[in-house]
């Protein structure tokens, strides 16, 4: 799920990348992106998945992450280490993105 997760926002596919967040972040997440005009001024270079952890319980999983991006118009790429929370929700036997500290999408993922 966490790899499906970056190819799509790689690829730029928000819509799919919106489907692995908690039901309440997806419909900004998709605001901000269209707002920041992400379609045509974010570009992930790349991503690298470092670490995963989860709790004792099960439920829940941190994953450390190197991004690598730029957002127009900065001709800078910028490279961070991201930490990536993740809720098991049972009902769905699904995982799902509650909160990105830094990176691109930080603000929407607080």
């Amino acid at each position: 799920m966490v790899e499906d997760f970056h190819k799509r926002i790689r690829w730029k596919d928000f819509r799919g990348a919106a489907r692995h967040l908690v039901p309440e972040r997806r419909e900004a997440f998709l605001r901000a992106r269209a707002e920041l005009h992400d379609e045509r001024d974010l570009t992930i270079s790349d991503f690298e998945v470092l670490d995963a952890q989860l709790t004792a319980d099960g439920m829940r999983a941190f994953v450390t992450t190197r991004l690598q991006w730029m957002r127009l118009p900065s001709p800078s790429e910028q490279t961070a280490t991201v930490t990536e929370e993740y809720l098991y929700v049972q009902q769905e036997k699904t995982w799902q993105l509650e909160r990105m500290l830094d990176g691109p999408f930080a603000g929407e993922l607080p």
